[in-house]
């Protein structure tokens, strides 16, 4: 077998080709998703030490009477 005739049939080979473009999509889904995680966490814990705030100041405001 000519060596020349196997890297140009390896070359044209393109059987690999969509799994490698679906591994792509998926890890930019991936990082697009655990950007908005973070995002949304983010959010999440400020609303939740607002929450918490006010809870502590309606409670030492009941407690001085």
């Amino acid at each position: 077998m000519n060596p020349f005739k196997s890297l140009k049939a390896l070359r044209d080979d393109i059987s690999g080709a969509t799994a490698v473009e679906y591994g792509l999509i998926l890890a930019l889904m991936f990082l697009a998703m655990v950007g908005a995680v973070e995002s949304v966490g983010t959010e999440v814990t400020s609303t939740w030490n607002d929450v918490n705030s006010q809870v502590s100041d309606s409670s030492a405001k009941a407690r001085e009477g």
